[in-house]
């Protein structure tokens, strides 16, 4: 344990010290900031609203458009409420305006360039300053230690297509900064297990980190492969939705608890589990996070809706109510850890991978998903594509017990939600293979929605 330490309190203070990064100390601020009040977080949203409001008006010309089409004043925004008189930011918006929307005197060639897919099936570009990339991860890093993981010590992640370090430098960052250790989600094979296993116990890492359904393959591999050196002491989910029986799963094989996060490229760290796993806790430091029905207005607590952000950090290509494409549940309740940071539940789905019925009805696919793999035995795995109203093609990894009676259950299944007339392909097939990031989809809606 001595060069976690080392790392901790010398190598990377170091630097971080030499690169001028405000990392760390804010960072530290977040750490005290976590156990303020809901009240107290609330004034540091809204101080940070209106600084952002101020800004725009004066320094970003797309949203100076924005207020003038929405008849603001500057000195409309009398109360967070405020800022729903903004249409929605939408990410077919943000593909037509592209570098339109940068704020007066951020140049794109100056600013990390991150980019994302999403439901558009473009590359989304966001835009940020190193300073922004920096107090995310500085947010980022809070929250991680809520698995119990501590900073400078090993992370092994579970992952599609990593960056590896090649050049030199990069291979001394990653041993004396933040060292990694990685599995391609890419090319999960017997093997690549194996290798992953076996360098995970000659490093030790204490954080599994990973893809939601990815780790719950690994876990899979790992069982049945008994192998029994990997020992995290903490598991953090991301970047997909975590079903109950893949968390069940994941624990069970790793004998660890697993800590959910949710966010995206565009605005970061969303929200994230601590270690009561009572909901996850909203970043309203960073965030001002809104849930929307389908007629606009505010979904109460408890109640499913769309997940709308504005992003109070990135000054040069600013986000304000931007329409994730995800649904989600605000919870109106105190967490027992302590901490006055809100909490929303779990998230249903992406809007994209809603599926449709004839009468408009939108359902969501990763509960039918849940549905059929806890109902019926023999499927390992299983993804829903909705051609059209009238067909599904359902892609299926079968189990030992898998047959025609699974199968027919699960075409009476679907014709019961979607209807008699609904046509049902059946794939079976040895997987289902990642999309280029690494991610799995659950369930595929080509019908435009």
């Amino acid at each position: 344990m001595i060069f976690p330490l080392l790392r901790r309190h010398f190598l990377e203070p170091l630097y971080i010290m030499k690169s001028g990064s405000a990392k760390l100390s804010y960072w530290r601020r977040l750490e005290e900031s976590q156990f303020y009040s809901r009240n107290q977080l609330e004034e540091i949203q809204w101080s940070r609203l209106q600084k952002l409001w101020r800004f725009l008006w004066r320094e970003n010309g797309f949203y100076q458009k924005q207020f003038q089409n929405a008849g603001l004043k500057e000195n409309d925004l009398k109360g967070p409420e405020d800022i729903r008189r903004l249409p929605i930011l939408t990410k077919k918006e943000i593909l037509r305006q592209g570098h339109a929307m940068l704020s007066t005197g951020y140049q794109p060639n100056r600013l990390l360039n991150f980019k994302t897919g999403g439901s558009t099936g473009k590359a989304l570009e966001i835009l940020i300053t190193e300073e922004c990339s920096e107090l995310r991860n500085a947010c980022a890093r809070r929250h991680d230690r809520w698995t119990g993981w501590e900073p400078g010590e090993q992370i092994g992640a579970v992952w599609g297509n990593p960056k590896l370090p090649k050049t030199l430098r990069a291979k001394l960052l990653n041993a004396c900064v933040q060292p990694y250790i990685y599995l391609d989600t890419m090319a999960v094979t017997d093997e690549s297990v194996q290798e992953f296993a076996k360098t995970w116990d000659n490093n030790k890492p204490t954080l599994l980190f990973g893809h939601a359904h990815s780790l719950y393959i690994v876990a899979k591999y790992i069982k049945r492969l008994k192998i029994d050196t990997i020992r995290p002491v903490g598991i953090l989910s991301t970047s997909m939705m975590l079903l109950p029986h893949e968390r069940t799963m994941i624990e069970r094989v790793f004998n660890c608890s697993v800590t959910d996060r949710y966010g995206c490229e565009e605005v970061s760290l969303i929200a994230c589990e601590c270690e009561k796993h009572n909901g996850m806790h909203m970043n309203i430091e960073h965030l001002v996070i809104e849930f929307i029905r389908e007629d606009g207005s505010h979904a109460g607590p408890g109640e499913p809706g769309r997940i709308v952000v504005t992003d109070l950090m990135n000054r040069a290509m600013p986000f304000v109510r931007y329409e994730v494409e995800d649904v989600g549940v605000f919870f109106d309740q105190d967490c027992t850890c302590g901490r006055g940071l809100p909490l929303m539940g779990k998230v249903t789905g992406r809007v994209a991978d809603f599926l449709l019925k004839r009468d408009g009805t939108r359902v969501a696919g990763v509960s039918l998903i849940e549905n059929t793999l806890t109902r019926i035995p023999g499927i390992e795995q299983m993804q829903i594509v909705q051609e059209d109203l009238d067909s599904f093609n359902l892609n299926i990894v079968p189990g030992k017990s898998y047959g025609h009676s699974q199968a027919n259950e699960l075409e009476r299944y679907f014709q019961t939600l979607f209807g008699d007339s609904l046509r049902i392909n059946i794939r079976v097939t040895d997987e289902i293979k990642p999309e280029k990031s690494g991610k799995y989809r659950f369930s595929i809606c080509k019908i435009d929605h």
